[in-house]
Formats: C-alpha cells, sequence, structure tokens
C-alpha cells in the first residue's frame, strides 16, 4: 500500500467548494503542487480569512516578474504552478495512479478536501479509475488512538500553502502510526 497525503485550499460558501491549491506528497518521495487558474478571483477577494491566510502563500514571481505582477492579481498567473482546472485533473489523476492500484489518501479534517478533490472530476460518481473514493482523516485517527489534538507534532511554517500543509500531514500521519505501534 502506498499512502497519499494531500491538502487543498479552497473557498467554500455552505453550498459550494471552489478550489484554489492543492497539494500531495507521496510515500515514495513524490510531491504535487498546483494553483488553479481557473479560482473564483472575485469572491475570494470578498473573503478577508482567505485574503490574510492562503493568498499570501500563492505563487508571486520572482526577481523581474514580481515587479510587473499587477497589484490586482492574487497570484502571478505566469507561473509554472499555475493551471486550468482540467489540467490539474489529469495531473492529479496521473499522481495518483502513479502511485500504484493500493493506494490511501489521508488529508487532516479531510471531508470538504475529498469532496473539492472530486469535483475536479464531476460528481463522485465521476472519479477516475484508481481515485479512492473516500480519503482517511488524521482527526479521526488521533480521536481513535486517545490523543488530544494539542499533542499533535505542530506545523513549523507555512500553514494554508496547500504543499506545506499536505508534507506537515504526512508527518502527522506517521507519527500517529509510531504512537499506535507504540502501544500495540
Amino acid at each position: 500500500m502506498t499512502v497519499i497525503d494531500y491538502d487543498l485550499e479552497f473557498l467554500e460558501d455552505g453550498r459550494t467548494i471552489e478550489l484554489i491549491s492543492i497539494g500531495m506528497v507521496c510515500d515514495d518521495g513524490r510531491q504535487y503542487y498546483a494553483v488553479n487558474r481557473d479560482m473564483p478571483v472575485r469572491k475570494i477577494r470578498k473573503h478577508k480569512w482567505l485574503m490574510e491566510n492562503v493568498v499570501p502563500h500563492l505563487p508571486k514571481g520572482q526577481g523581474d516578474m514580481r515587479n510587473s505582477m499587477s497589484k490586482r492579481w492574487l497570484f502571478h498567473y505566469g507561473d509554472h504552478r499555475v493551471k486550468p482546472h482540467k489540467v490539474i485533473a489529469d495531473e492529479v489523476m496521473e499522481f495518483i495512479r502513479a502511485a500504484g492500484p493500493d493506494v490511501e489518501l489521508w488529508a487532516n479534517y479531510g471531508a470538504y478536501d475529498h469532496v473539492c478533490l472530486a469535483q475536479l472530476w464531476g460528481r463522485m460518481i465521476d472519479l477516475p479509475e484508481g481515485v479512492p473514493m473516500f480519503t482517511h482523516d488524521i482527526q479521526q485517527e488521533r480521536s481513535r488512538l486517545g490523543l488530544r489534538w494539542d499533542e499533535l507534532p505542530q506545523q513549523e511554517s507555512g500553514e494554508h500553502n496547500a504543499l506545506a500543509d499536505a508534507r506537515h500531514n504526512q508527518i502527522v500521519r506517521r507519527w500517529l502510526a509510531e504512537q499506535e505501534a507504540r502501544t500495540a
């Protein structure tokens, strides 16, 4: 079995969930990060929490590119990590399939993440072959092991950067497995 830890940043309004960025790390060492070029920029601009916590982590360009980036842009559209929704869907499908036939997905508070992930391809029943229909949840595992949330390893930096969060999810998931092994 191969595990992929992941995190999505998204805009949700109680009725819809719209992808902003996705980060994935696989036990085989591969990583994936993309920013949705098609995100609802106008809605995100009106969302104070996203503007303060997520937008600062989006690609801003380097050197001269940063200077030429419009102040109105939330991210640098020319960055190689910024991709159309359809391209992200195809790349994520290939990333998951490359992990092999027996892959597990893990996320922290992953219910919304899984719905947003599934929506890359449309409805839940439209999931491509090889993409799991559910995500294991770090908080459920923590609770099952009888641990408090404040006992988990803390993230040093990059919180709400999807790739940094996915890397931290991998650390926490592995730590939880160590805790379980100690009590077995």
